[in-house]
């Protein structure tokens, strides 16, 4: 006994595509985080959107707030399976319910996508979801095929490449201090990119976090601000981890339905192994190499994937990455015009829409701030 949550556009707006999200438990709630990187780009291009409650601390949250709703609730089978064995069939029960095209609901059987029809079926997770999820692919989903592609960020361990799927891993720096080590190559059935200067938890993340607290307790969402969480460094890059994630799906999307691969990315440039990995920076302290966007290509501050609490921080100051903005001298001697520092960012915005990284809204936005901006003023 689980359950999912379905967002579903009207007909007209459907693109064919369904997103099974395996939802985040860390910390005890179920967190959408996908919908909280995503969700926007999803309803603008007309996904539907399945949220999992796969493990069990997640529902024993739900049963602790709303004992009446979600009390029998219970993925154990009555306590004779533990440690969320059964999660992976709870995902995969779940993706079964979707009727495909030319599918019709057997008898009893309810619609879940309520008249909407599946020609795409694409898993994603982030985080300790994208760990179950590499379990999921390399070795429950073999047996059993349900779904197309799957969207593995920020975790998760190398992926087989061997099956009939296409997977595609997109991993802030904060994800790469130790994977870097030991890079899985890009296949045909396998893509990996690495965005240099993001946060596992980055800003963005962070004040979709502080909606859902807002929104629990009744407060008005217009409030929403990040926490200080008493890290070493302050933090949360600046670097909008999201939208080359919706370009991945975008591109992920093409190659299971006409086969297009995904361009290809640089990966983070590794300074040295041994013996503590370290990535190369530029004099910023800005890391080198990886998919570079303009907010990391023109920089504006140090924004990095890294940090560590300070006495009496919080355990998880490791995840939000760092944002030290540059001193006025500094800025002034990087861009002494505020033209020229928009035409800096428009040749990196370029670029990056012709290298696939990023989507045409996402650049004309990035665009748009640079001109509204008070650099070079």
């Amino acid at each position: 006994r689980s359950r999912f949550i379905v967002r579903r556009p009207p007909a007209e707006h459907f693109n064919g595509v369904v997103m099974v999200e395996w939802l985040n438990v860390t910390g005890g709630p179920d967190k959408d985080i996908d919908w909280w990187l995503s969700g926007h780009h999803f309803v603008r291009e007309g996904y539907a959107f399945i949220a999992v409650s796969a493990q069990q601390v997640g529902l024993d949250t739900l049963k602790e707030w709303s004992p009446g709703r979600y009390g029998t609730l219970d993925v154990t089978h009555d306590g004779m399976v533990e440690r969320d064995g059964l999660s992976y069939d709870v995902f995969s029960a779940v993706a079964k319910a979707v009727l495909r095209q030319g599918e019709n609901p057997a008898s009893g059987q309810i619609d879940i996508l309520g008249g909407l029809r599946a020609e795409t079926l694409i898993a994603t997770g982030h985080s300790q979801s994208a760990g179950r999820l590499a379990t999921y692919f390399n070795n429950i989903h073999p047996l059993d095929p349900v779904f197309d592609g799957g969207m593995v960020h920020g975790g998760g361990g190398r992926l087989r490449d061997d099956q009939d799927v296409r997977l595609f891993k997109v991993m802030a720096e904060t994800d790469m201090r130790r994977r870097a080590a030991d890079p899985q190559p890009d296949t045909s059935y396998f893509r990996q990119w690495e965005v240099a200067g993001t946060a596992h938890a980055d800003y963005d993340f962070e004040v979709e976090y502080s909606r859902m607290r807002l929104l629990a307790d009744g407060q008005p969402l217009a409030e929403a601000a990040p926490r200080n969480p008493g890290c070493a460094l302050p933090t949360h890059s600046r670097v909008p981890f999201r939208n080359v994630l919706n370009a991945a799906y975008e591109h992920l999307v093409r190659w299971v339905e006409d086969g297009t691969e995904p361009p290809t990315a640089p990966r983070l440039r590794v300074a040295r192994l041994l013996p503590d990995l370290e990535l190369a920076r530029d004099k910023h302290g800005n890391v080198l190499g990886g998919i570079r966007l303009a907010a990391h290509a023109v920089p504006t501050a140090n924004n990095t994937g890294m940090n560590s609490p300070a006495d009496g921080g919080s355990r998880f100051c490791g995840l939000y990455g760092s944002h030290e903005p540059f001193e006025a001298a500094t800025l002034q001697r990087l861009y002494p015009t505020h033209a020229g520092y928009v035409e800096a960012v428009r040749e990196v915005v370029g670029q990056n829409l012709a290298d696939g990284y990023i989507l045409p809204y996402a650049a004309a936005r990035t665009i748009r701030a640079a001109e509204a901006a008070k650099i070079g003023r």
